[in-house]
Formats: C-alpha cells, structure tokens, sequence
C-alpha cells in the first residue's frame, strides 16, 4: 500500500489555463452544435419513417414484392383445389 492513495475518480483531462469565459464559450459551441445535430436526426427520422415517400422511392421493390406474393398465395390456392 502505497502513501498516497489513488483518487477515486480520474481527473479530468483539459487544457490547463483557459479561462471561465473560454469555457462558457466552447459549452455554447458544443450546444449549438448538438442542437443542429438534433434538428438533422429528426429531419432524416422523418423522411425514413413517411412510408409515402418510401413507397415512392422503392415502386420497383414493392412490386416484386407484391407479384411474388400474388404468385405465392395462387400456388396455395391451386394446390388446395388440387387435394379436394
């Protein structure tokens, strides 16, 4: 055991010397930055989630999509006529 005991908690690393309006100015930068970061995710979370605007995007994909469970539901339809 040493004589002087380890803190608790690490110390926060930072540039020594700056001053406290320094500090409010670059917590202010950070805050505004989050802020435009917030407004972009809800913009791109809005545009992924309108199931309009992805039906339009993707017509060539739901349409294959749509004629291979047309065709998968006749095949069922005709194999359960077939074993009456």
């Amino acid at each position: 055991m040493s004589a002087h005991p380890e803190p608790l908690r690490p110390s926060t690393t930072g540039m020594p010397g700056r001053s406290a309006a320094e500090i409010r100015r670059d917590i202010e930068t950070q805050r505004q930055d989050l802020g435009r970061s917030v407004e972009a995710l809800r913009g791109r979370m809005a545009e992924l989630t309108d199931w309009r605007l992805q039906a339009r995007e993707h017509r060539r994909e739901l349409a294959i999509g749509a004629a291979a469970i047309g065709f998968a539901v006749g095949v069922m339809a005709f194999r359960r006529r077939r074993w009456r």
